[in-house]
């Protein structure tokens, strides 16, 4: 008999990955980390499924540690890295084939394993990823949200600016790779309308009514625990993701139990255990209705709140209570 374990997907670099799997460790729950683009001599695995054996079961291997796919009682998916960067090094039919291949197989076996719990599942997150689905979600659920408008149409963005007033912009995504494997960011900003012409009906853009705000602040729920820390930059930024985070100054906040009902229907509505939610305050945010909702991050950072330490402890809760009983599962 051997022990259930927890399985950690994500990069060798992932420091808040790093928090957790010390949580663990001092508990003394078996924890193993993949990066399943390693794919190759670094990581070997064989899984079989078949009459009788409904479960996909097998072993992993990696240079380390040896992992029986049967005995896995969690996974925490955090951020791994993309298989084509595994197979950066061939030309460009053969390498997106190949990362094609490892994500359909490796990827599709780590993501179907029988009984175990997810934090987050990828197809969960995949699916609360879109901003559309989760401000339908937020509204739906009796939260506030700011008047939006997904267009490509410049006559529509013209009479939505001309409603609202000042309206901001945020793109639906991070900027993608570079060649270099490089990424950046596009900061919420306020858009003046002058600058509107035809190449707006290129792609998708998304506008919103700028919400005349007093602060921010970021929920992080763990399951059915809740942490909120109100943000402030000393720049008074529209943004505060934009500036410099060593100077972001933060204060507890208790979130109206409204609120806080809405987000763990949020979660349970996209079959998430964990998201990482912003929201814009309209007063001092005792009441409900001061709280307007802006994104969540299913699968967002936190190890930088002040807060991190009581986090880290409700994930390891949560995945260190489906390793619970011992033996073969």
């Amino acid at each position: 008999m051997t022990a259930p374990l927890v399985l950690v997907i994500t990069s060798l670099e992932d420091v808040t990955a790093d928090r957790v799997i010390a949580a663990l460790n001092e508990r003394e729950v078996p924890v193993a980390r993949v990066d399943p683009a390693d794919i190759g001599p670094g990581l070997v695995f064989g899984a079989r499924i078949g009459a009788g054996a409904p479960a996909w079961g097998g072993r992993l291997r990696t240079a380390s540690r040896e992992v029986e796919l049967g005995e896995v009682a969690a996974v925490y998916y955090r951020r791994p890295t993309p298989y084509v960067s595994r197979f950066a090094h061939l030309p460009v039919q053969q390498r997106d084939f190949a990362a094609a291949e490892a994500r359909h197989g490796l990827g599709g076996v780590l993501n179907h394993l029988n009984g175990a719990t997810y934090v987050n599942h990828p197809s969960a997150v995949t699916g609360a990823d879109f901003k559309p689905a989760q401000l339908r979600t937020a509204a739906q659920l009796g939260l506030m949200v700011p008047p939006t408008l997904v267009t490509n149409d410049i006559e529509q963005a013209r009479k939505f600016a001309a409603e609202h007033g000042r309206i901001i912009y945020k793109t639906f995504r991070g900027l993608p790779r570079d060649e270099d494997g490089h990424t950046g960011a596009i900061w919420a900003q306020r858009v003046n309308t002058d600058t509107f012409d035809d190449t707006l009906a290129v792609t998708a853009h998304l506008f919103q009514a700028e919400i005349p705000k007093t602060g921010d602040v970021r929920v992080t729920v763990v399951g059915r625990r809740v942490f909120a820390q109100q943000i402030a930059a000393p720049d008074g930024a529209l943004d505060w993701r934009r500036g410099d985070w060593d100077q972001l100054q933060y204060a507890p906040i208790a979130v109206p139990r409204p609120v806080e009902a809405a987000l763990h229907s949020y979660l349970a509505a996209f079959g998430l255990v964990f998201g990482c939610f912003d929201f814009a305050l309209t007063d001092d945010g005792d009441g409900a209705h001061g709280w307007v909702f802006i994104e969540c991050n299913p699968n967002g950072q936190w190890g930088w709140l002040p807060d991190a330490g009581d986090i880290t402890m409700a994930f390891a809760d949560v995945l260190s209570t489906s390793t619970e009983g011992g033996g073969t599962r």
